[in-house]
């Protein structure tokens, strides 16, 4: 429905637009929070550096690459993730569910 709008938009500005132009999903973006503030320097060690990067003085986050699904995960010391490069809904919650079990496995959610 937004890119309706946005299509209307543009047309509206004198710009051409198919009229139903092919629509692909390439990136879904979500958001989480685990509730608990988290030890990003024991993350990193627990989940294996071959995955993560983490250099807390150049962004305060560590990014996780997963395999499965093939999604990257920014964890914040507060907590709250995100969860991007997702191509379907499913893909996010299947990655907090992987991320939540390996951090219960480690001990590192209180």
């Amino acid at each position: 429905m937004a890119l309706r709008q946005i299509f209307d938009e543009l047309r509206n500005l004198g710009i051409e637009v198919d009229d139903l132009p092919a629509i692909h999903i390439q990136n879904i973006v979500s958001s989480a929070d685990l509730g608990t503030n988290l030890n990003l320097n024991a993350i990193a060690i627990g989940l294996g550096l071959e995955h993560i990067e983490y250099e807390p003085e150049q962004f305060p986050g560590l990014v996780y690459r997963l395999d499965e699904p093939d999604v990257v995960a920014l964890l914040f010391g507060s907590g709250k993730l995100v969860i991007t490069g997702g191509k379907q809904l499913t893909d996010a919650e299947e990655a907090l569910s992987v991320i939540e079990d390996q951090l219960n496995d480690l001990g590192l959610l209180e």
